[in-house]
């Protein structure tokens, strides 16, 4: 697998001060520097399992999926209220992935279209193959760590945003 790293540091994000921010439970809404970092990804990488292995290894406390463009041979994804993922064979366009990366697990959506444009997107699963290329964007949050915790409410382990 072909990896292409760069790092670069992008002045600081800053939360919006409303009333809807004052009612979400621990945001992280404070202005916090952020590292960028760029990969890219080669024909036949499993783009989930690539992505969690990149964070680990520069071990992002608090990663975010600035942007990604490319192609891929093989896309399974988990559509909307369904159990289990949805494999779709043949050559499709990354039009949009996003998501956040913490040390105990990864939270991916990813958008593709087919030859047609037709576009399905849905919560990454492992098995989607990259056909040429993956040039992703990571961000990471110097102010915050992320977790996965298990909220009652949803019954799943969600985002928990914590400050370094």
């Amino acid at each position: 697998m072909s990896w292409i790293r760069a790092v670069g540091v992008v002045v600081g994000l800053a939360g919006a001060a409303s009333a809807a921010a004052a009612e979400r439970p621990r945001t992280g809404a404070v202005p916090s520097p952020m590292t960028v970092r760029a990969l890219r990804l080669g024909p036949g990488a499993d783009l989930g399992k690539a992505l969690s292995r990149f964070a680990r290894e520069n071990r992002l406390r608090a990663g975010i999926v600035l942007t990604c463009v490319g192609s891929l041979s093989r896309v399974v994804l988990r559509l909307a209220d369904q159990p289990e993922g949805t494999t779709f064979d043949g050559k499709h366009e990354i039009v949009s992935m996003v998501g956040t990366l913490s040390p105990d697990g990864d939270h991916i959506h990813l958008a593709v279209s087919d030859a047609t444009g037709r576009t399905v997107g849905g919560h990454l699963m492992e098995g989607s193959l990259v056909y040429t290329t993956a040039e992703i964007a990571v961000g990471e949050i110097e102010g915050l760590a992320f977790a996965r915790v298990n909220d009652p409410r949803t019954t799943y382990d969600e985002l928990a945003i914590r400050k370094r």
